[in-house]
């Protein structure tokens, strides 16, 4: 059975359910979740996407994104996802939360209200090959660098919120 989406409106109130395919043919605005993962040098974890996948295949992104379920809270489908893609657990928290609209290949729309979250750890991740096809730390100015020098090899959705993800970096380690 097809995974099933939560539907909300702009202020991220449940509206309803649908089907994940049909959320992305259509272009209807869900719930989903970006995790960043951070080493304790500041280094932020970035994989790349398993070529197989539905959409953005083999595409570097951040650390894990996904949706949350029924009756599952942000925090409980981040460290879900994170598991069940990076093999790792790691403590995180809700950062800051933006609606972005895209166009992605194979015709499909991205029309989310994502919420951002951020964890610290030294763990280094164990693929799940089917979501995951390599793993890199990198350094926030780097990767502003090569986002900007090589923007096709980058999601949609962390070009569109990388921005502010390295703003609320910044104010962290300050």
């Amino acid at each position: 059975m097809e995974e099933e989406v939560i539907l909300v409106d702009s202020i991220d109130q449940p509206i309803g359910t649908m089907g994940k395919m049909e959320v992305h043919i259509k272009g209807v605005l869900h719930r989903a979740f970006s995790v960043f993962i951070f080493n304790s040098q500041g280094q932020l974890l970035l994989q790349q996407r398993a070529s197989t996948k539905y959409h953005s295949g083999g595409l570097w992104t951040n650390t894990c994104c996904s949706h949350q379920r029924q009756g599952e809270t942000t925090i409980e489908a981040a460290k879900r996802r994170l598991n069940e893609e990076m093999g790792m657990q790691c403590k995180m928290k809700v950062m800051f939360n933006f609606i972005y609209h895209a166009h992605l290949d194979l015709g499909l729309i991205e029309h989310e209200f994502d919420h951002v979250l951020f964890g610290t750890t030294d763990i280094l991740p164990l693929l799940n090959e089917k979501e995951v096809q390599k793993w890199k730390y990198v350094s926030m100015e780097w990767l502003a660098s090569d986002i900007r020098t090589n923007p096709e090899l980058y999601t949609v959705w962390l070009k569109d919120c990388f921005n502010k993800v390295y703003q609320h970096y910044e104010n962290q380690i300050q």
